[in-house]
């Protein structure tokens, strides 16, 4: 290249589409192609990826096009990759690329619904606990701290076991692991915005307590939420696997990525890797686009929160 060329490109032609859900989905601002702006994309892309292959399965099933992830009597048992069974076959003859492709939705929907569990109590007991203090304050915190304190796969186990299989009591056993971590900065951030002015004008003019919590308090507090909300999905994909390879998690008639992977470990040393690869590989691609999600948000924020630089700028 001579020397009045100019160097390559090498960041990340964003699609219009994936701009426009972004922006959508963070309150209309724009992506900048920056490091954590190709973080976001690439994460909303591959977890949109999931949603439509959660989406699209059952559909799959009743065309006929996908055989049934529970049915296999009539096919060989471990048979190699093929036209037939484009990813192999298990133990029990069951077609290895309809599991995967069913985990992903079972997957999204326990994580879906201990998260939202998690926000449901961990953002409203954070936000009085952190408004009204006193013996409240201190009851909440020693409850949440001493949660906290506990490994997450640990206390997930210990739950799962008391809880029994399900796909509700599974996700009820994430959902306690995460309401802590909601509390702890929902928490923070109230008890320093309570001291801020405009909150106390709103007290001086006979606002109450609720009215200021919901009016002014949750606006301000709910900004960080998103972030840890990314973060703690993948964590939990990562939870829910674990569980399925003790056993714990879901029932063996729900297909499930860690479930498989303890059910494929036996059948690796022989030379079948196709049973343990693709839900491996499918496990890894979520809680990739989650991380990469989350990393992105993480930044946006921060950049707003410093006047705007993040990867994420206003119109």
């Amino acid at each position: 290249m001579g020397l009045g060329g100019s160097e390559p490109s090498t960041s990340l032609r964003i699609s219009p589409l994936v701009e426009w859900l972004l922006a959508r989905s963070l309150g209309g601002k724009r992506v900048v192609p920056g490091l954590a702006g190709q973080l976001a994309v690439w994460g909303l892309a591959i977890v949109s990826l999931y949603v439509v292959v959660a989406g699209l399965t059952p559909l799959l099933w009743l065309l006929g096009l996908l055989s049934d992830a529970n049915g296999g009597l009539e096919s060989p048992i471990y048979a190699q990759p093929s036209l037939a069974h484009w990813c192999g076959t298990d133990r029990l003859g069951r077609d290895v690329c309809s599991r995967t492709l069913a985990g992903s939705g079972v997957a999204l929907q326990v994580v879906a619904l201990a998260l939202v569990l998690a926000l449901v109590i961990g953002v409203p007991l954070g936000m009085l606990s952190g408004y009204l203090g006193g013996w409240l304050d201190r009851g909440l915190v020693l409850v949440m701290d001493t949660l906290y304190t506990l490994p997450v796969l640990l206390l997930s186990v210990v739950l799962a076991f008391l809880l029994g299989k399900g796909l509700p009591n599974a996700a009820a056993a994430l959902c306690v692991v995460y309401v802590p971590q909601y509390f702890r900065v929902v928490r923070n951030q109230t008890a320093q915005v309570k001291a801020e002015l405009f909150v106390e004008a709103a007290r001086s003019l006979g606002a109450g307590p609720f009215w200021i919590l919901r009016r002014y308090l949750f606006r301000s507090v709910i900004t960080t939420v998103p972030v840890l909300l990314s973060l703690n999905a993948a964590d939990a994909v990562l939870v829910l696997g674990g569980l399925g390879f003790l056993g714990l998690g879901l029932p063996e008639s729900i297909p499930e990525w860690g479930s498989d992977l303890q059910q494929a470990l036996g059948a690796v040393p022989t030379g079948i890797w196709w049973t343990a690869l693709y839900p491996g590989l499918a496990m890894f691609g979520l809680v990739l686009g989650l991380s990469f999600l989350g990393e992105g948000l993480e930044s946006w924020l921060s950049g707003a929160s410093r006047g705007g630089d993040g990867p994420l700028d206003g119109p």
